[in-house]
């Protein structure tokens, strides 16, 4: 199976992402243009079936979205073959978190190590508190490090 425009919703912000940018092996490059779409998208992983990409409100650095090219508006609307390149993908960029949006996704929200000088320190809440917008240059960087580590990973031997 391979990805249809026609299965987007034109007022959908991932389905305008996902007719945007490209499947790229994630050992490529995705070049990265504001102009694209608005509000600008951050791209870590564009595959034919799936898309991870920096979330523009982050609750903390390297906070993703992980979602279908396809639109779907539940997890139980994914086709099988999605549902397996999920599957594969979710570990390796990490933990999904909860929903928002009518398009099924999911957030990878990274934490610091619980080191002394953090364990009492306050996180803010998923839905909870101040967030702030993404910045473009800080996202840049982010995202080749983010993309660096992921080629890292899929070039390991499977066991």
């Amino acid at each position: 199976m391979s990805f249809d425009p026609s299965q987007c919703v034109g007022d959908c912000p991932f389905c305008t992402i996902s007719t945007t940018f490209a499947a790229t092996p994630p050992s490529a490059p995705i070049a990265f243009n504001a102009d694209l779409v608005s509000p600008a998208a951050f791209v870590v992983l564009s595959t034919p079936l799936v898309m991870a990409f920096l979330d523009i409100m982050p609750l903390s650095p390297g906070h993703l979205l992980v979602t279908t090219r396809a639109h779907h508006e539940k997890v139980s609307d994914v086709t099988e073959e999605e549902a397996r390149e999920l599957g594969y993908w979710l570990p390796v960029l990490s933990a999904a978190a909860a929903q928002v949006v009518p398009h099924v996704h999911f957030h990878i929200i990274p934490r610091p190590a619980l080191t002394p000088e953090l364990r009492n320190k306050s996180f803010t809440m998923f839905g909870r508190g101040q967030r702030t917008d993404l910045d473009e240059e800080e996202a840049a960087e982010l995202v080749e490090k983010l993309r660096q580590e992921l080629a890292r990973e899929t070039g390991k031997p499977k066991i």
